[in-house]
């Protein structure tokens, strides 16, 4: 299962391979969240049983560190990865298959969890071999394209399912031309170099000590602390964007306007800030650049809130919103694969993916409060508000733990004289 030649072993991955690999996540949350929603919604199934079904969609991502040491202690990374998009393809096809309507719910329902649970899989896998076949210099740009590819893959799910179903005459044709696109991408699997291993033994429990201890390892390193302070500082979150649509008569935004920018052009320029931020964290400081980015959303919030409330303000700011979601996604990844080295690489990137979910969660609770009491501008200022105090709490956090380690390294030179 390898292509890579003796000139290309120590060469590292092209960064563009990862946005490949990841694609069939992405296509598989567009095909339900927009395909699959559409097409039940037409046949007349209610909107609550087709919440319930993207519900149910949500639930393996936000608990996948439970099961990342999987990728770690057992078989091989590419294994797990074709694997994982073999039943992502499958699940797709499977859900197609299925007639459209309210009694195959429950079947449906259990097809998306697997499907969904597949895909963990296939993420953390990719999270494995970016932190294995990057180099340093590359890390940011690797950052970029995974999460464009996670971002784009919503667009080809969603989007091209949702182009497809209006013109093929059956719905299984859809899932079929989807599955057979997540199987192709597994041909990129050949360019990327197997991860070495480096915590795995034959004794299980040694493994899992290792396994701690190379968690333990980063997380007392200085990169590790600030990167998982980083995970819990409410920046770069999003968390307004979710509520653009329930706003855009604020705007006096139309429909057509609203879904565009909510949609595919507001992906689009998503992923054109993946592949931005990922680029601007190969040449700055990875940690820094994110928080600049999120930064950068507060900025967008607080210009929507004050500008005239029209439409071409609401495509100007959403727009600008969108670009800095990119920013922060890459921005994200980039620190993280910074931050935790190689050895249980997958463990490693889903406890601070993991946590990361935290600020997400909150901030869009604080969005909803702020909107009830002050409106829509008062909910974009609030967002802002917050942002500004966190970065001020990174940039006080980082000074002081700069200065600690100088002094600790200048305690280490006396002793030494």
């Amino acid at each position: 299962m390898e292509l890579v030649t003796p000139k290309e072993a120590d060469k590292p991955a092209h960064p563009l391979l990862f946005l490949v690999l990841v694609l069939p996540t992405g296509i598989l949350q567009g095909y339900v969240t927009i395909t699959l929603a559409y097409l039940y919604a037409k046949a007349g199934i209610s909107l609550e049983a087709i919440a319930a079904l993207i519900a149910a969609a949500l639930l393996p991502p936000l608990i996948k560190f439970l099961w990342a040491p999987l990728i770690d202690i057992t078989f091989t990374v590419k294994k797990w990865y074709i694997v994982s998009t073999v039943v992502i393809g499958v699940g797709i096809l499977g859900m197609s298959v299925l007639p459209v309507k309210a009694s195959v719910l429950p079947l449906a329902t259990i097809l998306v969890l697997l499907s969904y649970f597949a895909s963990t899989f296939e993420t953390m896998a990719v999270n494995s071999l970016m932190a294995h076949d990057t180099s340093e210099e590359t890390k940011g740009r690797a950052s970029g394209y995974f999460q464009g590819g996670a971002t784009g893959g919503v667009g080809i799910g969603g989007g091209a399912g949702l182009w497809l179903a209006s013109r093929l005459s059956t719905p299984w044709m859809v899932g079929a031309v989807l599955a057979v696109a997540c199987l192709a991408c597994c041909i990129a699997i050949l360019y990327v170099k197997e991860p070495a291993v480096t915590i795995r033994v034959k004794k299980v429990s040694q493994t899992m000590t290792n396994l701690f201890k190379d968690i333990w390892l980063v997380l007392k390193t200085r990169a590790g602390v600030l990167a998982l302070f980083l995970c819990f500082l409410p920046f770069g979150t999003g968390a307004a964007g979710t509520l653009f649509a329930a706003v855009a008569n604020d705007w006096k935004a139309s429909a057509d306007v609203v879904a565009l920018l909510t949609g595919t052009l507001g992906g689009f320029i998503t992923v054109a800030g993946c592949l931005l931020g990922g680029w601007i964290c190969d040449v700055m400081d990875r940690r820094v650049a994110y928080v600049l980015f999120g930064l950068f959303q507060g900025v967008c919030a607080v210009g929507m809130a004050f500008s005239p409330h029209t439409q071409l303000m609401y495509i100007i700011w959403t727009s600008a919103y969108s670009l800095s979601n990119g920013l922060a996604y890459a921005g994200f990844t980039a620190f993280v694969l910074e931050a935790i080295g190689k050895g249980a690489a997958a463990t490693k990137y889903n406890v601070y993916a993991g946590l990361s979910n935290t600020p997400i969660y909150f901030m869009t609770l604080i969005d909803g409060w702020a909107h009830t009491r002050w409106g829509a501008a008062g909910m974009l200022n609030t967002e802002a508000a917050v942002a500004v105090i966190a970065v001020v709490l990174f940039f006080a956090i980082n000074y002081l733990s700069s200065r600690r380690g100088q002094a600790f390294v200048a305690d280490e030179a006396r002793v030494g004289q």
